[in-house]
């Protein structure tokens, strides 16, 4: 997702004849597509934000957050220097980011997205921002057009696009629970998947029928080789940070916790195969087990005994 985004940033900037991007990556190697495209990688976070006036930040999870914005924190100057943080967070991570950069007189924009990694690639990913609205403005030439199709502007609390994000994580995984099981009952009943699917994209369009190809389709189990597109144990966090927000809260998200007990025990089986990657979206080959079918659905098998032969 970082790299997605990264990349149509740069290439904005280098349609608009501004200063390239500079980049950073923790894993170096990651980060050669955007030299490729004429980004100037940085030796170090404090190297980049000590050049940059507005930094973006996109890793995996709350953990990853901390440790880079501890690295953020050592450089001497931070002062009117804009972050925008587009990880997926729980709020409470968001709040103690912002206040820790706020300290030191930093602004803080919480910018998480909505989309799988095509979409990010693509730039239609919808962009959700919360912060200071001077930080939002000076921003603003990312958002829409470049990094995302819209964007939607929260609060000036960024703890609040974090939640709105939340919320939209329990939308899919509440969804794709949902659509795992109708899938399930009309192979068993013999209706059909494809007759299935046929309504969803004629009366359901967008996530649940999205939702549905990413099952029918195989993107929840990856061929080998292949990267999912929202891996499990992200899908795993996120739906964790909803349930957790919703205690916080004083009520329950019930859907959620449905959800939650299949891909935990879809990371079982992953696990059981050789940690085998899987989406976000594999609760329904748990679906299909409980319902006494393979995991793995016919598209899957036929797609993988065809690679298997050409292997051969």
């Amino acid at each position: 997702m970082g790299l997605a985004m990264a990349s149509n940033v740069q290439k904005y900037l280098q349609r608009e004849g501004k200063p390239v991007l500079k980049s950073w990556n923790r894993t170096a190697s990651r980060g050669a597509p955007l030299v490729s495209l004429g980004a100037i990688e940085c030796e170090s976070i404090a190297d980049l934000v000590s050049q940059c006036d507005i930094v973006f930040i996109s890793t995996s999870d709350d953990a990853a957050l901390v440790a880079i914005v501890d690295q953020i924190l050592a450089v001497p100057t931070l002062e009117d220097k804009v972050f925008v943080d587009t990880t997926t967070v729980h709020p409470n991570t968001t709040t103690d980011t912002s206040n820790r950069l706020k300290d030191r007189g930093a602004l803080f924009v919480a910018a998480p997205v909505f989309g799988a990694t095509p979409a990010a690639q693509s730039g239609s990913v919808l962009m959700a921002q919360a912060g200071p609205s001077d930080a939002i403005a000076t921003i603003a030439p990312f958002g829409k057009g470049v990094i995302a199709r819209d964007v939607m502007i929260v609060s000036d609390q960024p703890e609040k696009a974090s939640m709105l994000k939340t919320l939209g994580n329990f939308i899919v995984a509440g969804t794709m629970e949902i659509i795992g099981e109708a899938q399930v009952l009309a192979e068993k009943s013999e209706l059909g998947s494809d007759t299935l699917e046929r309504l969803l994209e004629l009366n359901f369009p967008g996530v649940a029928h999205s939702s549905s190809t990413r099952m029918t389709q195989g993107v929840y189990f990856p061929e080998k080789g292949q990267s999912p597109w929202s891996s499990l144990d992200l899908g795993i966090k996120d739906v964790q940070h909803g349930i957790t927000s919703a205690e916080n809260a004083g009520t329950r998200l019930k859907v959620a916790e449905v959800a939650l007990e299949n891909m935990l025990r879809a990371k079982a089986f992953s696990e059981a195969q050789g940690d085998q990657p899987l989406d976000s979206s594999s609760g329904y080959g748990i679906i299909r087990q409980d319902a006494g079918l393979d995991f793995e659905n016919s598209f899957v098998r036929e797609r993988n005994a065809r690679s298997e032969k050409e292997r051969e």
